[in-house]
């Protein structure tokens, strides 16, 4: 926003709408990538956004230099925090970790690589690379393979009842957490998880009830 504003001479309702736009478009976004890069897709919401706000000619140059800097700056924000490290460091003493994330390819192994966490994982799945994504059965047990484990030796944890916690059940693990961080949600949820945490530095506790952190050949799915 601030470079439309300095740079260009938007004004700050202007620069606003724009980002606002883009977010729109990010949200309902549909990509397929035999058709389009995700960059070409990604340039072209900017470029429609600054068109549909200001008018006149598309500007792809523009749209180009908005992307690129969005792009930058959001990468530069993601961090893992401290204590999360902690944690996966101490789960993984006696637990494999497998990270599993839906997704575009090149978007989520940038920002893999953007918060480093590679190092806390046994492996990463990313549901883009896959035939399915969450919740298909299919990529669950993917991944149980991956580690050489059961399904009914699995525990996903994740923030996505739709995804996570479906997926979870329809690939038959031994359970799933949802991540539940405003621990605000109706009475009846479904699907029903079998257990809900508020951070996911509460997730050592809720293995701990469960009795897995002492047996090797479990693993923790996360997201």
């Amino acid at each position: 926003m601030s470079a439309l504003q300095s740079k260009h001479h938007y004004g700050e309702g202007e620069a606003r709408a724009v980002c606002d736009k883009v977010q729109a478009k990010l949200l309902k976004e549909c990509h397929d990538p035999a058709k389009m890069c995700i960059t070409d897709l990604r340039i072209s919401h900017w470029e429609e956004a600054i068109q549909e706000t200001i008018g006149g000619e598309a500007n792809r140059d523009l749209a180009a230099e908005c992307y690129y800097l969005w792009k930058t700056t959001r990468l530069q924000h993601l961090t893992l925090a401290e204590d999360t490290r902690a944690m996966l460091t101490e789960l993984r003493k006696g637990l494999r970790l497998l990270l599993l994330t839906n997704g575009e390819r090149q978007t989520q192994r940038e920002k893999i690589e953007a918060c480093a966490c590679q190092p806390f994982f046994d492996a990463i799945v990313v549901g883009g690379e896959q035939k399915e994504e969450k919740p298909a059965p299919s990529i669950f047990h993917y991944c149980c393979d991956l580690l050489g484990v059961q399904p009914a030796e699995c525990v996903m944890v994740g923030d996505s009842l739709d995804t996570d916690i479906q997926g979870g059940l329809n690939a038959g693990l031994k359970a799933t957490v949802w991540l539940n961080k405003a621990m605000t949600a109706p009475v009846d949820i479904t699907p029903v998880p079998h257990y809900i945490i508020s951070s996911v530095l509460d997730l050592p506790a809720v293995l701990a009830h469960w009795s897995v952190k002492t047996e090797q050949n479990h693993t923790i799915v996360l997201i």
